[in-house]
């Protein structure tokens, strides 16, 4: 009898066209080889899954749903694997190592519920580097990029993605398991994912939600008092401009090389 893989990678497309493609190459180029992967579909008509075939790693489930969340849902409800991993279309593993970095990482450091690491970011052609211990005020901040972690498939039993929210269900996750469960997640010293970027929740129309939202979830995980220095530092250190800076390819290498020397 077969035991179940090692990682899930869960794709969840809705009419991905040739980007779904270009993140499966990502993962069939992977030394380590002890994954599934699961394409979640949203019932596509655009012809995308026409020419795959189920094989022993590969399987492939067309359900409805109602959003990226409620599919990724799905995803995990479909997956063996012991720990989960969200690729979406048109993000890709960073190399060949990615997948064999996080089993070296689980391995030194088992039990940690997340692994996490550095993300490429393809819209601004730099590497976003984070903190190696993961705080309150980071959980604040910025939590890393939701392509760049790995969780275990446990933590999604009691209870996955909360559907409320549209744009910041992965970061209302995140803090549910450092928070509640305390689950301290481990660093990943590699660079795991290439994401793309320019997603749903960076559009100019959700950028209002994305503040509600933040707002709303901060305020269930941590105190008055915390919130009121967290906020007043960033705006204390012009983390608005920060970001701008980040984001744009002219300034991003040197802010990202500045940031790292913090983050060593």
């Amino acid at each position: 009898m077969k035991s179940s893989p090692l990682f899930s990678i869960l794709v969840v497309c809705l009419n991905p066209g040739e980007k779904l493609n270009e993140t499966l190459k990502s993962i069939e180029m992977q030394k380590e080889t002890d994954y599934e992967i699961i394409i979640k579909d949203g019932l596509s008509k655009d012809g995308s899954l026409d020419h795959l075939e189920e094989t022993e790693k590969l399987h492939i489930y067309r359900q409805k749903d109602s959003g990226i969340y409620d599919a990724m849902n799905q995803a995990v409800s479909l997956a063996t694997g012991e720990y989960v991993y969200f690729l979406n279309c048109g993000d890709y593993f960073y190399d060949e190592n990615s997948l064999s970095s996080i089993k070296i990482a689980i391995e030194k450091e088992p039990g940690r519920g997340i692994y996490y690491g550095n993300t490429y970011f393809r819209k601004a052609g730099t590497i976003i580097h984070v903190p190696k211990i993961i705080d309150d005020f980071t959980c604040y901040r910025n939590i890393p990029c939701h392509q760049a972690c790995l969780f275990q498939r446990s933590l999604f039993l009691e209870r996955g993605f909360e559907l409320s929210y549209k744009i910041r269900a992965d970061y209302e996750f995140f803090l549910r398991q450092y928070f509640l469960n305390k689950i301290k997640p481990a660093y990943v010293e590699t660079v795991i994912a290439d994401y793309e970027g320019g997603g749903y929740s960076e559009s100019k129309e959700n950028r209002n939600r994305d503040k509600a939202e933040h707002r709303e979830i901060t305020e269930k995980y941590m105190s008055k008092s915390q919130l009121f220095r967290y906020r007043l530092f960033m705006i204390a250190t012009l983390q608005i401009l920060r970001k701008y800076i980040a984001e744009r390819s002219m300034f991003s290498g040197i802010y990202d090389k500045i940031k790292s020397r913090f983050y060593k």
